[in-house]
C-alpha cells in the first residue's frame, strides 16, 4: 500500500475549483456576519467569549486525542491568563497551565514566522514529563524513529498510517515552514486546510502531532480574521464527528493529492462552528441589552440569580415551579417573585389567564411582542435545526433557536413574534450592523 508522501511532488496538491468556491463563499460570509455582531459586544464581552472559545477548542482539541481535561481547570486557567475576573479560581495542573499557554502564545502571535524552534517546544509542553500513555517519548525534537498510526488490540494490529521516515522529517518540515511563513494566493482558510493535512502527513514528533496540526489551522483562520481574540473553533466541532475526521483523512493519505473531499468536509465543519458561535453571540447579546435596560431595575438576588441562569442558556420554561425547584424555595415565594418581575415589565406573561401560567424574558424592555422593522416571523427547519426567520428592512434574518422554543410554538404556547426580542434584540437594540 502506498501514501501519498511517497508520490513526487506530493504536496501539489488540488481541488475542484468550482465545488469548493460555494463553500468557502458561505463561510466568508458567515465570519462577516459574525464579526459584525461582535462589534456590539465591547471587548469585555468579547474578552469573555475568547475564553469560552479557547476552553472549547482545548478541551475539544485533547479529547480527539483520548485526553481528557478537566474543563474548571482549563477555564480558570485562561481566565488568569487573559486577566478575567468574577471566574471560579481552580488550582490547574502544571499541564492544564502548559497546554493553555501553548494555545495563547500561537493566537497572540498569530502572524508570527514559524520555526523549528518554537514547533518543538510547543510538543514539549504537551508533555511537560516526557512520557505519553505511560511510555516515555521524545520530546522538543522531531522524531528520530519510525511513526505509525495503528488501532486496534495487541496482535489483531490494524496499520492506518506510516509516515515518512525519520531522515525526511527535517527536510519535509523545513519546506512546510517556508510555505507556512511565505504569503498566499488563496484563501487563508484554505490554507489552514492544507496546514493541517500536511501538518499531519509529515507526523513529524512521537506524539501531539494533532493538536499541533489544528493549533497551526487555528494560527491560519486567525490570519483570515486579522484578530488575537477567537470567537470560534474548529476542533469541538471535530471532535463530534471523529470517525469522519479520521476517515478522510485517511483517505487523503491513500489519494493523489487531490484536497476536494477534504476541502468541503473541512469547510462545512467551520461552517458549523461559525454557526455554534453565532449562537454563543445571540445569547450574550441579549444579556447584555436586558441588563442595559433593566440595569436600575430593584429585583432580589433570587431574582437576579435566576434571571441570569435563564439568560446564559437554561433550557427551561419559566413557571412557579421551575423557579421554586431552581431556588429551593416555596411555590408561594417563586410566585411573589414572578408577579414582581412581571409587574416591573421584567417578565411578560406569555398566554393571560392560562391554567398553568408561564412567563417569557422580557429582553428589550418592549411591551407588546411586536417591533418596528421585522415582518414576516416564523420558524423554519434548516438542516434539521429550528430557526427564527423574519425579514428586516427588506432582508432576511434567521437565528438557530433551541428546540424547546420551536415546540413552544408549534404547541400554540408562545407566538413566533414572542421570540423577537430573544433571538434579535440586537437588530431591536439597533447595536449591530447587519452584513
Amino acid at each position: 500500500m502506498t501514501y501519498l508522501h511517497e508520490k513526487d511532488n506530493w504536496t501539489d496538491f488540488y481541488w475542484n475549483q468550482e465545488e469548493v468556491a460555494v463553500l468557502l463563499d458561505s463561510v466568508s460570509r458567515a465570519q462577516g456576519r459574525l464579526f459584525g455582531r461582535l462589534e456590539g459586544l465591547g471587548f469585555e464581552n468579547q474578552l469573555k467569549a475568547t475564553a469560552e472559545n479557547l476552553l472549547t477548542d482545548i478541551v475539544g482539541s485533547s479529547e480527539i486525542e483520548g485526553v481528557r481535561l478537566n474543563s474548571d481547570e482549563v477555564r480558570s486557567s485562561i481566565a488568569r491568563h487573559l486577566g478575567i475576573e468574577n471566574v471560579k479560581d481552580v488550582a490547574s495542573s502544571h499541564y492544564v497551565d502548559s497546554v493553555v499557554s501553548v494555545m495563547l502564545d500561537a493566537m497572540e502571535h498569530y502572524d508570527r514566522s514559524l520555526s523549528h524552534e518554537q514547533l518543538c517546544a510547543w510538543q514539549a509542553a504537551f508533555f511537560p514529563f516526557g512520557m505519553s500513555e505511560g511510555k516515555i517519548i521524545e520530546t522538543g525534537r522531531y522524531r528520530t524513529g519510525e511513526e505509525y498510526v495503528v488501532s486496534g488490540r495487541l496482535g489483531r494490529e490494524k496499520v492506518h498510517y506510516i509516515a515518512p521516515a525519520p531522515e525526511r522529517v527535517k527536510i519535509e518540515m523545513q519546506k512546510f515552514i517556508e510555505w507556512f511563513n511565505a504569503p498566499h494566493r488563496i484563501s487563508e482558510v484554505l490554507c489552514s486546510a492544507i496546514a493541517h493535512i500536511w501538518f499531519v502527513s509529515i507526523h513529524p514528533f512521537e506524539d501531539g502531532n494533532g493538536r499541533l496540526g489544528r493549533i497551526l489551522a487555528d494560527m491560519l483562520l486567525a490570519r483570515a480574521d486579522g484578530s488575537k481574540m477567537r470567537f470560534y473553533n474548529i476542533s469541538s466541532e471535530i471532535n463530534h464527528d471523529k470517525s469522519h475526521y479520521y476517515d478522510i483523512i485517511e483517505k487523503v493519505q491513500h489519494g493523489n493529492g487531490d484536497l476536494t473531499e477534504w476541502f468541503v468536509w473541512y469547510l462545512q465543519t467551520l461552517q458549523k462552528a461559525i454557526d455554534k458561535a453565532n449562537q454563543t453571540v445571540t445569547v450574550t447579546l441579549s444579556k447584555s441589552f436586558f441588563w442595559m435596560h433593566f440595569a436600575e431595575t430593584v429585583m432580589t438576588e433570587r431574582q437576579r440569580n435566576t434571571l441570569n441562569l435563564f439568560l446564559d442558556g437554561y433550557e427551561a420554561k419559566i413557571t412557579s415551579k421551575n423557579w421554586a425547584a431552581l431556588n429551593k424555595c416555596s411555590r408561594d415565594t417563586a410566585n411573589r417573585d414572578i408577579a414582581d418581575l412581571v409587574e416591573k415589565q421584567v417578565l411578560l406573561v406569555d398566554i393571560p389567564d392560562a391554567k398553568r401560567p408561564s412567563y417569557s424574558i422580557n429582553y428589550t424592555g418592549a411591551s407588546k411582542d411586536s417591533f418596528v422593522g421585522i415582518t414576516d416571523v416564523h420558524i423554519d427547519n434548516r438542516g434539521g435545526n429550528p430557526y427564527l426567520v423574519a425579514t428586516y428592512n427588506g432582508k432576511e434574518i434567521a437565528e438557530h433557536i433551541i428546540r424547546l422554543d420551536a415546540e413552544r410554538v408549534s404547541k400554540g404556547e408562545i407566538t413566533p413574534n414572542s421570540l423577537v426580542g430573544k433571538y434579535f434584540s440586537y437588530i431591536v437594540a439597533g447595536k449591530t450592523k447587519l452584513k
